[in-house]
């Protein structure tokens, strides 16, 4: 078999994770525009292509709703990915332990796990962590790009601000409890502080859902060299970005071997077991975004989903063996979501 054949075997059989896409705060902005059945109109026929087994849906509160409307945002965003789901005719449910999760990869469905990308819905009340498990919540971003409660995020390029700072001690008293939760800690938008916060108040593998390389595209949102070797230490896995300026995708330049780039350095520099997949494709969502709609807005290395084969026939042309890109399609994220789930 030639490459393509390969890399298309390998997504049937195997199973494929994104660790980052919001699917929840789309889906809530259609349905507040009137729209239905985002997932069956947007996104499923491409998941099946690349043999999608599960997506991590963020829940993402815009600036313009902070800090008022952070709580009933994220509770609006639930309700209506719960509402979409039923929509889809059992193909796609929503898993709160790794039986479901397992249960769900076996039986040919896609498994929505839903994460916190920021942690402003709790604000100061650490108590709310139980109400968002008990709605299916199962990991976290502690912050995106702003500052809150828990800790500081980084920016995506230099900015004007004051002293930065690592976790809080309510930030501290949050890791803590996450990881007694089981919840998966995710520091992607962590400032460099934050994550060696992480590193002293935690034990368990966390992983970065949505970063890649410092060393290939010199930005804050990105990891460095001994960032990642922690993460590999810690048994955690980053998820590969596909959002243009976060991989460094220069016009003109193929993405396909940029981002594949960015995945060898990882396999190099510590192993296949420490990287996957979390795109965090964006153009759809931007769609959905009032403040987008008359603008279009093209952030994305990947034209959907369905383009993650290309990645990995990129990768077999490399080198990489099957055993290894079957690691980094979806095993190794898998492996991290068994051991941390209850």
């Amino acid at each position: 078999m030639d490459h393509k054949e390969i890399a298309l075997e390998l997504h049937k059989n195997s199973v494929v994770v994104d660790t980052h896409l919001d699917l929840a705060g789309e889906i809530y902005n259609r349905y507040m525009a009137g729209e239905k059945e985002v997932i069956k109109r947007n996104y499923l026929e491409n998941f099946k292509k690349a043999g999608f087994n599960i997506i991590v849906s963020s829940l993402y509160i815009d600036d313009i709703f902070l800090p008022e409307m952070a709580l009933r945002v994220a509770l609006g965003q639930i309700r209506a990915l719960l509402e979409d789901i039923e929509t889809c005719d059992g193909e796609v449910v929503l898993v709160k332990t790794k039986k479901e999760l397992n249960d769900a990869v076996n039986q040919n469905k896609i498994a929505i796990i839903l994460s916190f990308e920021g942690l402003e819905p709790i604000g100061t009340d650490i108590g709310l962590l139980r109400i968002f498990y008990e709605l299916g919540v199962r990991a976290a971003g502690l912050v995106w790009s702003r500052r809150n409660y828990v800790a500081d995020g980084c920016h995506f390029s230099p900015a004007e601000e004051g002293q930065k700072g690592g976790l809080t001690k309510f930030g501290v008293e949050v890791v803590k409890k996450l990881e007694d939760m089981h919840m998966l800690i995710d520091v992607s938008h962590l400032n460099d502080e934050g994550f060696w916060d992480i590193v002293k108040f935690t034990k368990k593998p966390f992983i970065a859902s949505h970063s890649c390389v410092r060393s290939i595209h010199d930005r804050m949102r990105n990891l460095t060299d001994d960032q990642i070797k922690i993460i590999a230490e810690r048994n955690g896995v980053i998820g590969l970005n596909a959002y243009i300026n976060i991989a460094g995708i220069k016009e003109g330049e193929n993405p396909i071997v940029k981002l594949c780039d960015h995945i060898e350095y990882i396999v190099r520099l510590v192993g296949a077991e420490h990287i996957g997949y979390g795109f965090d494709l964006c153009n759809s969502y931007y769609e959905s975004e009032l403040k987008f709609k008359f603008q279009p807005h093209n952030s994305d290395g990947l034209k959907s989903h369905a383009e993650t084969i290309l990645l990995t026939e990129e990768l077999l042309k490399r080198g990489i063996s099957s055993e290894d890109v079957k690691l980094i399609i979806g095993g190794n994220f898998l492996r991290v979501f068994n051991e941390i789930l209850l």
